[in-house]
């Protein structure tokens, strides 16, 4: 008899462990139901990885010095991932049931009695959902290995499990993604421990609604969240047979190849969350094109997963943390079909968030204009100035701000994109009243009006500026003009009204680069006074200009609503800056 070789001993190890992909196998289009190979490379890579995650925690998972967060999840999944994968070197480890149970130690004791735990929010469904799915996720790997060793890790994990079910199926949430994540949770809960009422509750939140706009965002318009939805679409999809909820995590991520710029990054500036001001990178997407890649046989998304798997931070994104997924989720694991692949020569004008996303091979465009109005400064909102940014291989242009000292009124956000033949149109008209007495009929005795905010909304008093006449108006009226003309982009500025206002133009390189054709820096601020600037950074340039300086003021460009409660919107980065006084007309040139 042949003795077995350790690489096919783990090649077979590996196809019992995966045995049960061979039951979704009907659900997938006929022209791959007989195209099943395990990307065996990828999954070596995975184990290799994750084992020397395990290495770590093996040091740092000690009983009673365990940080409570939702990293507790990560570990328990890597734990359970390398205990139950015959090529990893902690296979059936008897060290790692210990760990398993300190974890599990650490999650009952920090348990509140409703069934919730307190990350981030306190006594919080949504979060306690969250931890949830990673558990869930190694709960399935470890019954399928079913060794008797994990006897008392099971029964203790499902104590917990079973008591946070309780609390998702009654819990409430905030946001309009934690009712996913919520059910996603209840239908990994469902598939192993069945219980009607959590089908239920899905079905409860199931019924509000998807909300999804024509370009394919959802309510947030979101990477962060974007990604957290479309993974929840997923798994209710596949474990609750409803494939419907699949067209959304499609719409989405059709959608989302135009926010990637060449090297990984996503853009973010339309969002209504936090990563409005954040860098988030095409990793967030990884699992669901490369599901919908493989299930579908979607050509097109197996070229993004591999562009995804080019990204300098795929190895600690993905290969790191993300074996259990792929232990969960056998179809994983399957071999990407063929690519053709997605074009990176478009224009491509995002009508319900107002984002032009323009590529040219290695060059980028992106022209913003479409904050919430009226503007308020708040999570769920946009409120980001950034109206362009511009990348040209590795020399990134960050954003371009503009800002006048028109009233406090602060940066220039503008009323939409409107496209005029090849030009897109960016424009608001700024109106600051002063205010006359009230009506002799609207008075009182003792000055008690009401508390209310100024009709150009930029502060609130006991004034009941409502009802009160207005005169001495004063307007500021800018407009930016967009087009493209050869090899470079062109921003025409005309900024007019009430004359001798200082405008301000900001420019944020990212940090690193070098600049030239500017005034010495001092505390990264920069002047273009004249002439053309440029910046290089790893070999590739972005020319820039000309300049102008009839100031030099850079400070407070926020306004009123940030500098009253001493806020800044200033980033790290390279700053540049362009000015001059109103009537303000100029012309700036990319290439």
């Amino acid at each position: 008899m042949r003795k077995l070789k350790r690489n096919d001993f783990l090649r077979i190890s590996t196809l019992a462990m995966l045995a049960p992909l061979i039951n979704q196998l009907s659900a997938m289009p006929p022209n791959r139901q007989n195209d099943f190979t395990i990307d065996e490379d990828l999954l070596k890579r995975l184990i290799t990885a994750n084992d020397q995650q395990v290495a770590g925690l093996l040091q740092t998972i000690q009983t009673g010095q365990i940080v409570f967060a939702r990293k507790i999840g990560y570990d328990f999944a890597a734990l359970a991932s390398a205990y139950s994968s015959p090529g990893s070197m902690y296979y059936h480890n008897p060290l790692l049931i210990s760990k398993l149970e300190s974890l599990n130690a650490a999650l009952i004791s920090q348990q509140t009695a409703d069934g919730t735990v307190n990350i981030g929010n306190l006594e919080s469904p949504p979060d306690t959902a969250f931890l949830v799915e990673l558990l869930t996720a190694a709960v399935f790997i470890l019954k399928k290995d079913n060794s008797k060793e994990l006897m008392n890790v099971n029964a203790t994990i499902q104590t917990f499990l079973v008591n946070a079910g309780n609390a998702l199926t009654t819990g409430g949430v905030h946001t309009p993604n934690h009712r996913w994540v919520i059910s996603a949770a209840l239908a990994r809960l469902n598939a192993l421990y069945p219980n009607k009422k959590y089908i239920d509750r899905v079905e409860e939140w199931l019924s509000e609604g998807v909300y999804q706009d024509k370009d394919g965002h959802y309510p947030e318009r979101s990477a962060i969240y974007s990604g957290v939805e479309n993974a929840a679409f997923i798994s209710m999809g596949r474990l609750l047979n409803k494939p419907s909820l699949f067209a959304h995590v499609r719409k989405n991520l059709e959608m989302m190849y135009y926010y990637m710029e060449p090297n990984g990054d996503v853009v973010t500036t339309d969002s209504r969350r936090q990563d409005q001001y954040l860098l988030r990178t095409n990793i967030l997407f990884y699992f669901q094109y490369r599901y919908l890649a493989i299930k579908e046989n979607n050509s097109k998304f197996a070229a993004i997963t591999r562009f995804i798997e080019s990204n300098p931070g795929f190895n600690q994104g993905i290969l790191s943390n993300g074996l259990f997924h792929f232990l969960e989720d056998p179809l994983l694991l399957q071999q990407l079909p063929a690519s053709v692949s997605p074009i990176d020569n478009y224009e491509k004008l995002l009508t319900t968030s107002n984002l032009l996303r323009i590529r040219r091979g290695k060059t980028t465009t992106t022209l913003f204009a479409g904050v919430d109005w009226p503007l308020t400064i708040a999570s769920g909102r946009s409120n980001s100035p950034n109206f362009f940014s511009y990348r040209k291989g590795n020399a990134i242009l960050k954003y371009m701000r503009l800002s006048t000292g028109f009233f406090g009124m602060g940066y220039f956000y503008s009323d939409g994109i409107k496209k005029e033949g090849n030009q897109y149109i960016l424009h608001k008209k700024l109106e600051v009243p002063y205010y006359q007495p009230l009506p002799k009929d609207l008075r009182n005795s003792k000055g008690d009006y009401k508390l209310s905010q100024s009709t150009d909304d930029r502060f609130w008093n006991k004034m009941d500026f409502k009802n009160r006449p207005k005169s001495n108006v004063k307007t500021l009226d800018t407009k930016i003009v967009f087009s493209e003309n050869s090899n470079s982009s062109e921003l025409d500025f005309e900024v007019t009204g009430l004359a001798g206002v200082p405008v301000t133009i900001e420019l944020c390189f990212l940090e690193g680069g070098k600049l030239s054709g500017v005034s010495e820096p001092v505390n990264g601020n920069s002047f273009l006074e004249k002439g053309m600037g440029q910046y290089e950074l790893d070999g590739d340039v972005i020319s820039f200009g000309p300049g102008a300086a009839a100031h030099k003021k850079f400070t407070e460009l926020e306004g009123e609503r940030y500098s009253t409660h001493f806020g800044s919107l200033r980033t790290d980065g390279m700053h540049v800056y362009i000015t001059g006084i109103t009537p303000f007309n100029h012309k700036l040139i990319f290439n």
